[in-house]
């Protein structure tokens, strides 16, 4: 009796792993556009660099709309 219950645990982790496996190769192929490019997106990112402190190299500040009527204003 001790050796069917041993086969059996056996038998059913194999089949267990098997469908990990299988579902994560179905989730690989569904979604691999999307994780192509999440995981470029990741390998390009550098966690140090703040895209908002980035200087323009343009003359001065980016000027407002209401900056261009200041003439008319005085």
């Amino acid at each position: 009796m001790g050796r069917s219950t041993n086969t059996n645990s056996l038998k059913s982790a194999i089949v267990v792993l098997g469908a990990l496996a299988f579902g994560w190769l179905t989730i690989e192929l569904a979604f691999k556009p999307f994780l192509e490019k999440a995981r470029s997106a990741i390998d390009k990112s550098d966690p140090g660099h703040d895209p908002d402190d980035d200087v323009d190299e343009g003359d001065g500040p980016p000027k407002l709309p209401s900056d261009d009527d200041d003439s008319e204003k005085l």
